[in-house]
Order: C-alpha cells, then sequence, then structure tokens
C-alpha cells in the first residue's frame, strides 16, 4: 500500500470525509509529509482541508497552542500524526465534545501507515469488541509475564472500550491504526510488578526492560538502564502526583501490527498487553495529569476474575 492509498484509508473509510466537511491535519516537523498526504486526499475529496504545523510538544498529553485547541473544537474532523500524542489533551477532549471526529496517529511513520492501514478493520474491530465486553464485565484483573509481570487491579464498574478504527460519527475518537480493547482500572486499587519490554512512549530504545512497581495504584519505583531513567524523568517532569497513576490496561488486536519499536504500533500487537501511567479522564477515569505514557508488555497472560482472556499472548475469547 502506498502512502497515497494508507492516506485515503484514513480519510475516507475510517474517517467518513464527506464533500464540503471541514478537515483539520495537525502536524509537526516529524510528520509534515504524512500530513501532506492527508491534506491531499481530504482536498481531493471535496473537503475544506486545512494543514496546520505545530513544534513538537516536550510530552505525550501536553497540551497544544490555544489557536490550535479552538481550531480543533471548530473543525468537523481531526486528523492528528503528531510526534507527540494529543490525545489526552483537554483541547482534544473539548473537540470530541464539540462533536468532531478525531484520529489521533502519534508517533507514525509512512512505512507504519503504508502497512498498518491495510489490515482488514471489520475483523480487528469485532475482535476488539469482544474483548472490550470481557473487561467490562469483570471486577479484577490479573497480568503476568514470562520477563516478570505480576500485577493486580480493580476494574470494577468501569466499561471497557474498543478502539475500531471507524470513526465516523460525531464525536467519535481513537487511534489510527486502530486495534485495541481497553479500560481504566479504578484509582488506587493496583499493587504488583510491570515488566516493560516491547515499546515505551517517549522512549526511542528499549535498551533493557523497564520494570516499575506499583503500590495502591501509583508508581513507587522503576529500575532499569537508559529507557527506565527516561521514564523516571518523564514522570518527574510533569510535577504532578498524577502522573504516577495506573491509568489504563489495554490489549492489543491488530494482526498487521508488529515490533517495530513505536509504541502506536507495538501497542496494538495482537495478544500484547499495554499499561500507560498519569491521565485517565479519557478513558473513563478520574484522574487528570498532564501526562500518558504507555509501556507494552510482551507474551502476557490476562486474566479476568480467574479465566484467562489471553494465555501467553493468545487470545482466547
Amino acid at each position: 500500500m502506498s502512502l497515497r492509498k494508507a492516506s485515503e484509508s484514513v480519510v475516507l473509510d475510517c474517517m467518513g470525509v464527506k464533500e464540503g466537511e471541514s478537515v483539520l491535519i495537525i502536524v509537526d516537523a516529524g510528520s509534515r509529509r504524512i500530513g501532506e498526504s492527508l491534506y491531499g486526499v481530504s482536498r481531493d475529496a471535496g473537503a475544506e482541508a486545512m494543514l496546520l504545523e505545530i513544534l513538537e510538544r516536550k510530552l505525550h498529553g501536553e497540551e497544544p497552542p490555544g489557536p490550535v485547541a479552538a481550531a480543533m473544537k471548530s473543525a468537523c474532523v481531526v486528523i492528528a500524526p503528531t510526534t507527540k500524542s494529543l490525545s489526552h489533551t483537554d483541547a482534544r477532549r473539548e473537540a470530541s465534545k464539540a462533536g468532531a471526529r478525531i484520529a489521533s496517529m502519534p508517533g507514525i511513520t509512512e512505512e507504519m501507515m503504508e502497512r498498518t492501514m491495510s489490515g482488514d478493520y471489520s475483523k480487528i474491530a469485532e475482535l476488539s469488541q469482544r474483548v472490550a465486553q470481557a473487561l467490562s464485565g469483570g471486577k479484577t484483573a490479573r497480568v503476568v509475564s514470562p520477563a516478570g509481570t505480576d500485577i493486580t487491579m480493580s476494574i470494577d464498574g468501569r466499561d471497557g472500550h474498543a478502539d475500531t478504527g471507524m470513526l465516523r460519527e460525531p464525536g467519535a475518537f481513537g487511534n489510527l491504526p486502530a486495534g485495541e480493547a481497553f479500560v481504566s482500572p479504578v484509582e488506587g486499587f493496583a499493587d504488583g510488578r510491570i515488566v516493560i519490554d516491547g515499546a515505551m512512549a517517549g522512549v526511542k530504545v528499549l535498551d533493557e526492560p523497564i520494570t516499575v512497581t506499583v503500590e495502591k495504584g501509583e508508581v513507587k519505583d522503576i529500575q532499569g538502564g537508559e529507557a527506565a531513567r527516561q521514564l523516571s524523568r518523564m514522570i518527574e517532569e510533569a510535577r504532578d502526583r498524577n502522573a504516577r497513576n495506573l491509568a489504563e490496561l489495554g490489549i492489543g488486536t491488530n494482526e498487521r501490527a508488529g515490533l517495530s519499536g513505536s509504541l502506536l504500533e507495538v501497542e496494538k500487537v495482537l495478544g500484547t498487553v499495554h499499561l500507560a501511567f498519569g491521565d485517565n479522564k479519557s478513558l473513563g477515569g478520574d484522574v487528570k495529569a498532564p501526562i500518558h505514557v504507555d509501556g507494552v508488555v510482551l507474551s502476557p497472560t490476562l486474566m479476568i476474575d480467574g479465566k484467562a482472556v489471553i494465555r501467553d499472548g493468545k487470545i482466547l475469547l
């Protein structure tokens, strides 16, 4: 699939852009070519297309400039292939409330976009919805892995959500490439150890696994090499205790996603689990933080109320 074809999949198939709609594409210097391709497809579809380049944010979840937030709120469609994620920002949440259809594509590359946007999104959507349903019906989740992860958390009363890639309704929001189901654990009710060995948001090279100790729903200790030190700095630089909150339990459902090293793709790899720290307001939780960063666990076993949903990286539903 060429970049043009991948852009058509995003704009026409996933977003359902129609003639006359306003489409805002937000990029930074690293994603300019992708933005230009998305802009071209939107323009050719008869949309009122706009391409806006911002300075790269320092952290995932950092707010965009005020004028950009205002533009997001007034657009019919927002597509954001930015280096740092705008997903967990007030700007994105307010734009969603205003009815904008939004696709966040943080850290995407041309090669990744060409490969992952060629997946069978009807199949991805069906599996994502089944996993989300299993999460919605659970009270307690436990994740273990060969690398040493062993963490238990409450998900009682929290709804599971499916990231299907079909963002055609007013207010719809998700990642592209899509392919995950996720839930926000109950604040204060998670204990154990997470060993991140797949990828870590904001970390280009995972030189060795990152071991995160969680007590009562908060990060208490981070151990490992340079990647672990980078995660520690990200949390410290947020200057907010809420950055330590265990914010998300997610499951990858996209069979076309691979271990590229990019969090956006690796967290979608079929049968992986990702766990995030920081903001969970966008996921149905109660914690607002200036950061949201995910780490991926490979070959996990996930048990919901003692029943295996994933065993050694294979989804059993």
